[in-house]
């Protein structure tokens, strides 16, 4: 079965609305700093048996004794990502929501800091790949807020680790054999090679399958390095995906439907929400992200990083009652009373129930936790 980042992510969810270094000899676990305790390497009987029976394999697939010498001698299990594979979270947010975080004050500002930032290295990957390089800046937002957030556990302990747990064992087997051949070909080292728990990499987090087919070194330095501060490797590596996958250079992903936009089918993610007209290129984006919500908002993000302005449209009220004004009003009323609520983005997110559990206690009231009508009105 072909392995791509599409598989990957209908089984993983990410941190991007996207990841989860430090130094070691090549004796001892890769331990980065400032990792929780259960993504830290632990004693494991069964995993070290599990590592001696994997090497044959290794070896068969092409992998030099000396890489799997340095990386095997350096993975630990990690028990922390096997709790994560097991209960993973699968919130159902409406596209409202969803939108709300892929386009918050804090991104856009952060956004079009990047894209300005540079300028010059994207619009040379859009000549070279013909990708819209806002198209290319929103993903890398939406990935790992532009670099922020790139992922610090070391993919061969990760991948390793799950394919040793025996859930999906044979995908994360030959994303393990995917994440060798990089260290094999040199394009970074043992230390350097982290990502996410699940081992989604880098700026634009390519899973190591994704990184063999897809990833280009367009520094020339001779390694294709997505991991480093020099996000080029990685960016161009996302044009590259692409544009193999099918984009048309010169057409829009889409538009608000009624807004000018270009010809195609439309779309309505979210019930009684905004309608849009979509083009074969939002399936492209679809294929780093089988979901119609990403793909809008990475759409969407890339519009406003090149300066458009918010949807005119508007989505219905939610199960409170209350609007996404509404919302916003009562996070920005929380923040006048001193709480920390994090992003303020109308979105109600674990802070912000916090936030009014403490606040209805602090009054004397029934601790719900809900943002409501009444609190609105209170705050207001």
């Amino acid at each position: 079965m072909k392995i791509n980042r599409r598989l990957f992510l209908a089984g993983c969810a990410t941190s991007s609305i996207a990841a989860c270094g430090g130094t070691a000899s090549p004796l001892d676990p890769v331990i980065p700093t400032g990792l929780p305790a259960d993504l830290r390497p632990a004693a494991n009987a069964d995993f070290a048996h599990w590592l001696v029976s994997f090497r044959p394999r290794a070896r068969r697939a092409g992998i030099s004794s000396a890489t799997l010498d340095l990386a095997l001698s350096s993975a630990g299990y990690l028990p922390g990502v096997v709790t994560r594979d097991g209960t993973q979270i699968h919130t159902r947010r409406t596209l409202e929501e969803y939108l709300s975080i892929a386009t918050s004050d804090e991104r856009l500002a952060k956004g079009r800091t990047a894209f300005a930032r540079q300028a010059d290295l994207l619009a040379a990957i859009e000549a070279q790949y013909g990708v819209d390089a806002r198209i290319v800046t929103a993903i890398w937002g939406m990935e790992s807020q532009f670099g922020e957030r790139r992922g610090q556990i070391p993919v061969i302990s990760s991948t390793a680790t799950l394919a040793f747990h025996g859930r999906r064992a044979d995908f994360y087997e030959n994303q393990l054999i995917a994440a060798l051949r990089i260290l094999d070909h040199g394009d970074t080292t043992a230390q350097n090679l982290t990502g996410s728990w699940a081992g989604a990499m880098g700026h634009t987090q390519f899973i190591p399958t994704s990184y063999q087919a897809f990833a280009v070194d367009f520094t020339g330095d001779g390694r294709r390095d997505i991991w480093g501060d020099n996000p080029a490797d990685a960016l161009a590596s996302t044009a590259s995906y692409l544009a193999r996958n099918g984009w048309h250079s010169g057409l829009r992903w889409g538009a608000e439907t009624g807004t000018g936009g270009p010809a195609g089918r439309i779309i309505q993610p979210q019930n009684g929400g905004v309608r849009f007209t979509v083009t074969r290129n939002f399936n492209v984006i679809k294929t780093y992200n089988n979901s119609d919500f990403y793909a809008v908002a990475v759409g969407h993000l890339a519009d406003r990083i090149g300066g458009a302005g918010p949807l005119l449209g508007s989505f219905p009220a939610d199960e409170n009652g209350l609007s996404r004004n509404d919302r916003l009003a009562i996070q920005r009323g929380l923040v006048a009373y001193g709480y920390d609520i994090g992003t303020i983005d109308g979105v109600i997110g674990a802070k912000t129930e916090a936030a009014i559990r403490d606040f209805e206690q602090s009054r004397g009231r029934a601790v719900t936790g809900i943002a409501s009508a009444e609190l609105l009105a209170i705050l207001r």
